[in-house]
């Protein structure tokens, strides 16, 4: 009888082992889906959609593909081409002016803060009636950083270096870990975005951008070597220079690395200038339509957030 007690056991003890595997594989599978794929609100009509800068319908303004001039804003796209073969760099600037800072603004997919809530960059900027747009810094692939948005807080867990554009034209990159988002607001910051690193500081390249890390949770990639990026700089208050790399496409644009991108910004005569979300994620809209094409295939990813001109 023993014998039959023990082969019974022995015979149930496969199942168990499974049945608590499945359930192991089934709680990953969930975990996985709730940090990527399932949305999070936190925050609904997050930001005021009734005023989106300082152009409306009554504007008179002069555009084609590749300017825009009003009284109060100046746009001025150009596409460069460098190498050849799979040595080829493609990547687009904006030269923007601006009469009034508040003409600069952000936007959420949706118009929603949380996690996983994402739209394409074009979407995003077509419900917001932008003339020009870039993707942001995804703030919601993760769940910290200093996030202020036309002039709102949304977020105030300090651990990197981070962007502020100010009421008075001005861009300055700084420490999150420094100061408070409240602190920033009473200073007069209008937008913050973290992700960087910092690429021009002071009009000098910022050296030993190869050693740079901005995440290093699970699901971030390398941001070293050859990449498709989104990146902002200015020259004076309210006289930006938005940069689009396109990459990872063999003899139309193999991508820039982070060494080469500062050095760009500071040959566009930028004084400070400041790494965004990029890779799939890089885009450039102007005036109805992407500018570039995202990864070579003309096809956007979606993100969480917009920089734009409204």
């Amino acid at each position: 009888m023993q014998t039959k007690k023990t082969t019974r056991k022995a015979t149930k003890r496969p199942f168990i082992i499974l049945f608590l595997a499945l359930i192991l594989i089934a709680l990953l599978l969930y975990m996985a889906a709730d940090r990527y794929l399932i949305k999070h609100v936190k925050v609904e009509n997050a930001l005021d959609t009734t005023d989106t800068g300082t152009e409306d319908s009554r504007t008179d303004y002069t555009a084609d593909d590749w300017n825009y001039s009003s009284d109060t804003v100046s746009i001025q796209i150009k596409k460069v081409s460098a190498g050849t073969g799979a040595d080829t760099i493609t990547y687009y600037t904006a030269d923007v002016i601006l009469k009034d800072s508040t003409s600069l603004k952000s936007a959420f997919a949706d118009n929603k803060f949380g996690q996983n809530i994402i739209e394409y960059t074009s979407e995003i900027a077509e419900a917001n009636n932008a003339i020009f747009a870039i993707n942001g810094d995804y703030y919601g692939f993760r769940e910290d950083g200093i996030i202020i948005r036309n002039g709102k807080i949304f977020r105030d867990s300090p651990v990197r270096t981070g962007l502020a554009f100010y009421s008075d034209g001005t861009m300055k990159i700084y420490d999150e870990t420094s100061t408070t988002a409240q602190e920033l607001v009473d200073a007069g910051v209008m937008q913050t975005l973290s992700f960087g690193p910092a690429l021009v500081t002071d009009s000098m390249a910022v050296s030993d951008l190869g050693k740079v890390e901005i995440d290093t949770n699970f699901g971030n990639h390398s941001i070293q070597g050859s990449n498709p990026r989104t990146g902002v700089g200015i020259i004076s208050p309210n006289h930006y220079v938005f940069v689009v790399v396109d990459g990872r496409s063999s003899g139309y644009s193999k991508g820039m690395s982070l060494e080469e991108f500062a050095d760009l910004f500071v040959s566009l005569n930028c004084t400070e200038a400041y790494n965004l979300d990029g890779g799939g994620s890089s885009t450039m809209y102007f005036m109805g339509r992407v500018v570039n094409n995202p990864l070579g295939k003309g096809k956007e990813r979606g993100v969480s957030d917009i920089l734009y001109i409204g």
